[in-house]
């Protein structure tokens, strides 16, 4: 294990006590597989992130290694030895596969990725790396992304291999590259988010060098494909401190080609108009609706929280009084949120639901100090459907006055409407608002078949209900049918 020239002896010792205690821990099915290789004529290495967690501490039970061994000469050794084997990746020189294994007193489940030596590069126009297999596990170290992730162990010997100074990198925290930063980018420019990503999950530094490349070289990243751009940001915003990585995604200037929307909410200020800075304000309500998280990192909830003002740029007016003012910049925002998660290939519902937050984050700003009717209460919750908690969170985590009388006043008058709601659901499963008939007892009523007046029928039930609360079967059928004799021939055709 590590034994370099120690300028940090003590950072160092610590990372290889931290490491071999890891190391021990995944033995039993790392080894295992390991002699498998061996006996095959080929050699095994764990490689890359699973080192350098090993190091930190901080080693799960998602296994890289690397090897010699083609990928069908792979697939032949994992597959009568793990529970599952997939070859998804195997284009990229990639075979996946879980394997349980007895670890102490426990058996665990090791989901564990297996990659031929390798090199990759993309030519100027092209939007997928061209793959060929290396000779040598240094050939392979060479090409990684950072020095920190081109350390390995060789197997089952436990030989440390670090040719690019990864260890003295880890303990300073600091990234770089193992060439230069602009031979890595231009092999993958998708790695300039990744550096961007790795400082925000690891809190360690970017050096000098490194974001100088990141800036000069920004444009390369369009040729990178939208799906893995959106993968890469999406692990930097699920990080533990995405203010960091976004930073610096917008001071190199990669922001204004994959999140235009961000740097742009740094909104000029000025002794005649002063406000908030947009951007500024959405990074604190995202660490703020982190704060909130109770299952976990919430992908949707940060998202949201992150663009729920990017309608203000475009909103924004300067007022006679000096006041500015973003009308409808929350219904602008929706529109621009799904124009750009759509185009960065999110998934549907996903673009729904964000977009759906940016628009209604905002309406609780009507409430006051509790002038809503019930019927507004009741409506609240219907538009909100299934975000209402998320919807709760980004309302709360919108406030971002330094004025403490302000801000408690919000927080009481949030707590209230909460508060509202939850009594009104006990009576009446608000989060279900249905009207008090169903399509069929409107079409038994009215005897008619279906069609649009059904329809019509229905949203007038549905408004009835969010007026007055639940009916009952009578009194709907009696309203149903009041209703009915005064749309004449319209509501029948």
């Amino acid at each position: 294990m590590p034994n370099p020239n120690e300028e940090n002896p003590t950072a160092l010792s610590q990372a290889q006590r931290r490491a071999v205690s890891e190391l021990l821990r995944v033995s039993p099915v790392a080894d295992d597989l390991a002699r498998r290789f061996k006996e095959a004529g080929f050699s095994l290495a764990l490689v890359g992130g699973s080192v350098r967690d090993a190091l930190l501490g901080r080693l799960g039970n998602d296994l890289d290694f690397t090897t010699d061994a083609r990928p069908q000469d792979v697939l032949k050794i994992v597959r009568p030895w793990a529970e599952s084997v997939w070859d998804v990746g195997i284009a990229f020189g990639t075979v996946g596969a879980q394997k349980s294994a007895r670890v102490g007193d426990a058996v665990q489940q090791f989901q564990i990725e297996i990659t031929t030596y390798r090199s990759e590069a993309y030519d100027r126009t092209s939007r997928k790396p061209e793959v060929s297999y290396g000779d040598s596990i240094e050939d392979d170290l060479v090409r990684r992304d950072f020095t920190v992730n081109a350390m390995a162990v060789a197997l089952p010997e436990k030989e440390f291999i670090d040719p690019h100074g990864g260890l003295q990198d880890l303990s300073e925290r600091v990234l770089r590259t193992p060439g230069t930063p602009e031979e890595s980018f231009s092999d993958d420019p998708l790695r300039m988010m990744r550096a961007a990503r790795f400082a925000a999950q690891l809190d360690f530094e970017v050096a000098p060098e490194v974001i100088t490349a990141m800036t000069e070289m920004a444009e390369r990243i369009d040729i990178v494909s939208a799906e893995r751009v959106r993968d890469e940001l999406n692990k930097l915003i699920l990080s533990a401190n995405p203010r960091k990585g976004l930073g610096l995604l917008v001071v190199t200037g990669l922001a204004d080609r994959v999140l235009p929307e961000l740097p742009e909410l740094r909104l000029e200020s000025d002794e005649h108009h002063r406000h908030k800075d947009v951007y500024e304000h959405s990074l604190i309500v995202l660490e703020q609706a982190i704060d909130l998280e109770e299952d976990g990192p919430d992908l949707v909830l940060r998202l949201a929280a992150l663009l729920h003002d990017i309608g203000k740029p475009r909103t924004r007016r300067f007022e006679p009084d000096g006041r500015v003012s973003f009308h409808h910049h929350e219904v602008v925002g929706a529109k621009m949120v799904k124009k750009r998660m759509t185009a960065l290939k999110y998934s549907n519902d996903m673009v729904k639901d964000v977009a759906r937050l940016v628009e209604l984050h905002l309406r609780f700003h009507g409430y006051g100090t509790g002038e809503w009717t019930d019927s507004a209460v009741r409506r609240y919750v219907r538009d909100a459907g299934p975000l209402l908690n998320r919807l709760h969170k980004l309302t709360r985590s919108d406030c971002t006055t330094r004025n403490k009388r302000k801000a408690a006043a919000l927080s009481r008058a949030y707590d209230g409407l909460e508060e509202r709601i939850a009594k009104l659901q006990e009576q009446e499963e608000l989060d279900a608002i249905r009207p008090d008939l169903d399509g069929n007892q409107i079409q038994d009523v009215l005897g008619i078949r279906p069609g649009p007046a059904v329809g019509q029928a229905y949203k007038f039930l549905l408004e009835l209900r969010l007026e007055n609360g639940p009916m009952g079967y009578d009194a709907a059928v009696a309203a149903l049918k009041e209703w009915w004799t005064t749309q004449g021939q319209t509501a029948r055709t």
